[in-house]
């Protein structure tokens, strides 16, 4: 395979990697919205990231293990075990998978807030995620 096909190739990779996040992420904020939540905002989104909240009478929050650059790899508080960065621009893999984003909702969510999150909240910080400059 020529330098040019091997360029070729991983870009093409890394197209429909975003590719892929972008739809998995699309099909979860429309099935957010099929049961009443929406407009999502990227905004309340990154207040929900960064707040801090009380679950089991100690605080706890998103930054505690993904840090507040979604660019950066994070760190399990408790067991130090490294996290990946959240940013699908960096990492084509974080939002490509639906059920995987549902398995890690309904984890984070219920150590995080102490309860599983509604769609409103996952639709927002969906929306973050993939676009946190906004």
């Amino acid at each position: 395979m020529t330098m040019h096909h091997r360029l070729f190739a991983i870009l093409l990779l890394a197209a429909s990697g975003g590719t892929l996040a972008g739809g998995a992420a699309d099909t979860l904020l429309q099935t957010y919205r099929d049961q009443g939540a929406g407009p999502f905002q990227a905004e309340t989104g990154r207040t929900l990231w960064t707040k801090s909240f009380t679950a089991k009478d100690e605080p706890r929050g998103c930054t505690d293990c993904h840090g507040t650059d979604l660019t950066r790899a994070g760190r399990h508080r408790k067991t130090g075990k490294p996290i990946q960065p959240m940013s699908p621009a960096v990492n084509p893999k974080r939002l490509s998978d639906p059920k995987k984003i549902e398995k890690w909702f309904l984890r984070n969510c219920k150590w995080t807030l102490g309860r599983e999150c509604t769609p409103q909240e996952k639709g927002d910080y969906l929306t973050y995620l993939r676009n946190p400059d906004n």
